[in-house]
């Protein structure tokens, strides 16, 4: 995907419009912002290396794990453009209220932000996609989300501290590469702990 893709995207989906009011004078720093709920907005230069990583292309279909305040889910759903599908998903529903609202300051009909079941990982029952990004750090990769890719379909994600990129290269096998060392709050997995 090239620079100028992600370049556009970012001017055309300001960071401002989802941060919290009093927060929002902020929106310019390369930081991360609370949202609440001990969540926060990621520091813009790490979204852009993600997006730069995931590679996504106009008409996919891209899961959002962990959409927080709606900033990601937005800019990939202006990459994706109206042939393309975003699901956003969020375990804190004052988190997919806040992200849902905030999305909806944009025409994006092809992007949905909902609240996660405790019990699932991702949106299983919309897969496959073509691309996933998670914006939560876990412990160990969940092979639960790479079942959820198509095949030739990437995954973003930090495991422990390493920026990790999933390809799903057939049935049975992924291609993983890491990319780098960064700082995420936590992936809260299901509450049965399933990773698999």
């Amino acid at each position: 995907m090239g620079a100028d893709r992600l370049h556009e995207a970012f001017r055309a989906v300001a960071r401002a419009d989802f941060l919290r009011p009093a927060d929002r004078r902020l929106s310019e720093a390369d930081a991360p912002l609370n949202i609440g709920c001990g969540q926060t907005n990621s520091q813009p230069r790490t979204v852009y290396a993600m997006l730069e990583l995931l590679a996504v292309e106009p008409g996919q279909r891209v899961l959002d794990v962990g959409s927080g305040s709606g900033w990601t889910t937005a800019l990939l759903a202006h990459l994706v453009g109206p042939d393309g599908m975003v699901i956003g998903v969020e375990l804190e529903p004052r988190l997919a209220k806040f992200g849902a609202e905030n999305l909806s300051r944009y025409h994006f009909p092809w992007a949905v932000i909902r609240r996660s079941p405790l019990d699932v990982l991702g949106a299983p029952d919309d897969a496959p996609f073509d691309r996933i990004l998670v914006s939560a750090s876990a412990p160990t990769l969940p092979h639960a989300l790479v079942a959820q890719l198509a095949v030739g379909g990437a995954m973003v994600i930090p495991v422990g501290a390493h920026m990790t990129k999933v390809v799903r290269t057939g049935p049975d096998d992924a291609e993983i590469t890491t990319h780098g060392l960064y700082s995420f709050v936590p992936l809260r997995v299901p509450r049965d702990g399933a990773e698999s």
